[in-house]
Order: structure tokens, then C-alpha cells, then sequence
């Protein structure tokens, strides 16, 4: 029995205390507001999320560029400057690859996440170069934001990618066609925890510099040839610091105010593509980050219950930069025709793209990964010449259909296409600027690939700029 001395009288009964403390009742607000805690509440602002569905190049940020029109946030959540997006407003062509592309909204505020690497020199020259093209990029400084935590890219990283690739080359004879813009060595940095941060720049540089030259020598002794000029890169950085300083904020507290307040439209617009994620894509032919929806969470530090609408972007036929396997190329008359029509080479590194058929299997597995509210279809308008067109529908090895995407990239270069083929409309699409305006085959097509995914087709693309977007719904 417990002790008079452990005994709490509350309303009249005698009540053991913990401890020997004694028990305090709640009082009655305390308890209203605890079970006003524990009713679920709905986040006051989540964001919409654009992705590529394919292996990059679907036209995102021409699908960004409209919804950043009216957005009060624009983010980019992973990659670095190996992604690219070219966007038309104007008539003048703007191309990005660490810059949102939101960033051509003067109301909205451009935010670089933590899970995005950042070349320093790469990010100003790109603000110089879209600068001297047209006003859109006026200002920029004065809305661009970027994360603390965000790891920076130095050039010895951009320098050990390109060892890296002809070492792959000269030992299996094959090469991962990197960009070669040291995104992989940057991550790489991150995951052995020796990498360098935006808060160490913009913090003491004495402590920066020492452990600058540590991660230089690091390099420097796995690769004896590698040509570094510490010194100066240091000398940049410094200059680079001062710059930086206004832009950088905390991340996490500022996507955190931003869906906690007042209303706001956030728009997340993600670089690279599914089948190029580190977990997800065709390793080892992939990028070092995770460009699936997943990659918001981490690289923004926004919680999955406030991630909203996911749009896939989707190309109406299919391409790939560098090498890897691709089970719809058309490495023929048909590809060529897709390549110069679509002006198929890469914003980054302006290698021609390979081309091939719209690949659905491909789509689906994507869609599975990110959970697609609704699809964007680009570039209908590059099929208007074909008199028949194929969709990939289903793969097959030794005759025998697989259930699944396959993860072995030795498996995928072995398989069979099984194809659904469409008459085509041979006619312009360009001025069209509703569903009803677009031919009959062209509808059909687009039904196909909705009833095929399960997902709706929100955007059609019929060419470059803004108004050639047309809405579904």
C-alpha cells in the first residue's frame, strides 16, 4: 500500500502519484486543446508538383512556365546544372539549369532546395546569359532564394566527372554519357559526409578555406593528374560569398512558414526524370539524385502529407540522351524524323537525342513510383507528318510478356516490343487550342494513352510557346 506521502487528493479521492510526485489535475482548457490536437487537420497549403515521366527532355518547364504564372513559390527540390529546360515567353528563348524556371515570374519568389548541388559559377553565368537575351531575368537576385543546407559543386568535381568517364571508357568501353558537370562527384561528396555546404561558405571562410583545401587533397590523391588551382578557385569563392549571402536562407523554416501561412500556390518543378532516379531509373545509366516525388520530401524538407497534385510531363514519343538501354528507339528514317523535327538536342550538353516510339510501359512504371494526378502531353504537334504511329504497349522476352518494368538493364536491352499502331493525322496541329479542334486520330491517340495509364491527360503541347498549351480540363 502506498504511503500517506505518495498519495495526491484529487476531487476527493486519493490517487498515486509517479515518483512520488504528486498527480496535478489538467486544467479544463488544457484538456480542449489537447483534443483539438488530435483532430487530424488538413495542411493549409500543399504543393503541386511537375516531374518528367520519361528520361528527361518531356518539356517541364514549358509545363512549369504556365503554372509559375500565377504561383507565389517556385522550387526546384534536387539535380544541379545537368538539368535543362528551355522556355519561350515573348518570342525570346530562355534556357535554365539550376534557375527555376519560375524565376521569369516577377511576383513569385524561386527557391533552390537543399537536395539541389550548385555549381556558383554555373548559376551567375546563366543569370548573365538569359540576361542579355530579354527583360524576363530582370531582378533575379531580388527574388531568388536559396537553402543553407544545399551542397555546392566546385570545378575539381566537374573536373574528376569527366577522369571518371574516360576511365569507364578505357576499362569496360562504355561510358555513363554524363554531363559532365561534377553532379555525381558533388552527391558524392554529400553521401561520404566531406562535402562543403552553403552555410559553411557564408559562415567564417578561414574554416571554409581549410576544409576546402582537405576535400581538394582528398581529390588530389585519388586522382594524381587531376589539374586544380585551389588558390584561385578560393579567391572566386570568397567573391562568390559575398553574392550568395543576401540569397540564402533556412530552408526548412522557410517551406515551413510558406505552408503553414497564408494561402500560397507552391510549385515544385523537378529536373531530370523518373527513369533517370538513382533508385528508380535504368541504373547504372541514371543521375545521382532522386528526380521522383520522393526527392520533394527530402530536398525541400517538406512533410508527404503536404505534397498535392503530382503532374507528369510526358512526351507524345520518346527520347534519351547518351547511353543506355531503350527498348522503343527507332534508329532509322522514323527516329531521324523525330530528331529533326523536334530539334531533339540536349539544352545542357547539345548532344542529339535519341529517338523512338511513345514508350506506355515505360510511362505506367512511372506513374507507379509517383502517382500521377494527371498527365502533360508535349510535343503532339512533332507526329503531325507520320502517316502511322506506333505506341509501346507491352515487353516481352523469349516470347513471353514481363509483369514488370524490368530493374536488370541487361534484361531490358534484350526485350521485344510489342506495339499498338494508329493512323496518323498528317496535318498541322499547331493552331489548334482545344481538344475538339484537334483531328480525330489525334484524339484518339491521346484517349489511348489516357485508358492505357489510368491517368487523364490535363495539358496537350502542340509546339513552343505558352498559348500552343491546350487544356483539357
Amino acid at each position: 500500500m502506498a504511503s500517506d506521502s505518495n498519495v495526491a487528493k484529487v476531487n476527493g479521492r486519493g490517487t498515486s502519484s509517479l515518483n512520488g510526485e504528486p498527480v496535478v489535475k489538467r486544467p479544463r482548457e488544457s484538456v480542449s486543446q489537447a483534443s483539438s490536437l488530435r483532430i487530424p487537420k488538413e495542411p493549409q497549403n500543399k504543393v503541386t508538383v511537375v516531374l518528367g515521366a520519361q528520361w528527361g527532355d518531356e518539356g517541364k518547364g514549358k509545363v512549369v512556365d504556365l503554372l509559375a504564372m500565377d504561383a507565389d513559390i517556385v522550387c526546384r527540390c534536387q539535380g544541379g546544372n545537368n538539368a535543362g529546360h528551355t522556355v519561350v515567353v515573348d518570342s525570346v528563348e530562355y534556357d535554365f539549369h539550376l534557375l527555376p524556371s519560375g524565376v521569369l515570374n516577377k511576383k513569385a519568389v524561386s527557391f533552390i532546395g537543399n537536395g539541389v548541388v550548385i555549381h556558383l559559377p554555373g548559376l551567375f553565368e546563366e543569370a548573365e546569359k538569359n540576361l542579355q537575351k530579354g527583360k524576363g531575368l530582370q531582378g533575379w537576385e531580388e527574388r531568388l532564394r536559396i537553402s543553407d543546407r544545399a551542397h555546392i559543386v566546385f570545378n575539381f568535381h566537374q573536373a574528376v566527372d569527366g577522369i571518371q568517364e574516360q576511365q569507364r571508357q578505357k576499362q569496360e568501353g562504355k561510358n555513363l554519357g554524363t554531363t559532365k558537370k561534377g553532379i555525381g562527384p558533388a552527391y558524392s561528396s554529400k553521401a561520404a559526409r566531406n562535402g562543403l555546404r552553403i552555410c559553411d561558405l557564408i559562415s567564417d571562410f578561414k574554416v571554409f578555406e581549410d576544409k576546402f583545401r582537405m576535400l581538394a587533397e582528398h581529390f588530389l590523391t585519388m586522382y594524381p593528374n587531376l589539374n586544380i588551382d585551389i588558390d584561385s578557385e578560393l579567391q572566386q569563392l570568397k567573391g562568390y560569398a559575398e553574392r550568395l549571402r543576401p540569397l540564402v536562407t533556412d530552408g526548412v523554416y522557410f517551406m515551413n512558414k510558406a505552408l503553414t501561412g497564408p494561402s500560397k500556390k507552391i510549385l515544385v518543378e523537378g529536373a531530370n526524370a523518373a527513369l533517370l532516379d538513382i533508385d528508380f531509373g535504368t541504373y547504372p545509366f541514371v543521375t545521382s539524385s532522386n528526380c521522383t516525388v520522393g526527392g520533394v520530401c527530402t530536398g525541400l524538407g517538406v512533410p508527404p502529407s503536404y505534397v498535392g497534385r503530382v503532374y507528369g510531363v510526358v512526351k507524345a514519343y520518346t527520347t534519351r540522351v547518351g547511353v543506355g538501354a531503350f527498348p522503343t528507339e527507332q534508329d532509322n528514317e522514323i527516329g531521324a524524323l523525330l530528331q529533326s523535327r523536334g530539334r531533339e538536342f540536349g539544352v545542357t550538353t547539345g548532344r542529339k537525342r535519341r529517338c523512338g516510339w511513345l514508350d506506355l510501359i515505360l510511362v505506367r512504371y512511372a506513374h507507379m513510383v509517383n502517382g500521377f494526378s494527371a498527365i502533360a502531353l508535349t510535343k503532339l504537334d512533332i507526329l503531325d507528318t507520320l502517316p502511322e504511329i506506333k505506341v509501346g504497349v507491352a515487353y516481352k522476352v523469349d516470347g513471353q510478356c514481363l509483369p514488370s518494368f524490368p530493374a536488370n538493364m541487361d534484361v531490358l536491352t534484350e526485350v521485344s516490343v510489342e506495339y499498338e499502331t494508329f493512323p496518323g493525322w498528317c496535318c498541322s496541329t499547331e493552331a489548334a487550342r482545344s481538344f475538339e479542334e484537334l483531328p480525330p486520330q489525334a484524339q484518339n491517340y491521346i484517349r489511348f494513352t489516357e485508358d492505357f495509364l489510368q491517368v487523364p491527360v490535363k495539358w496537350v503541347g502542340v509546339g513552343k510557346s505558352r498559348e500552343s498549351i491546350i487544356k483539357l480540363f
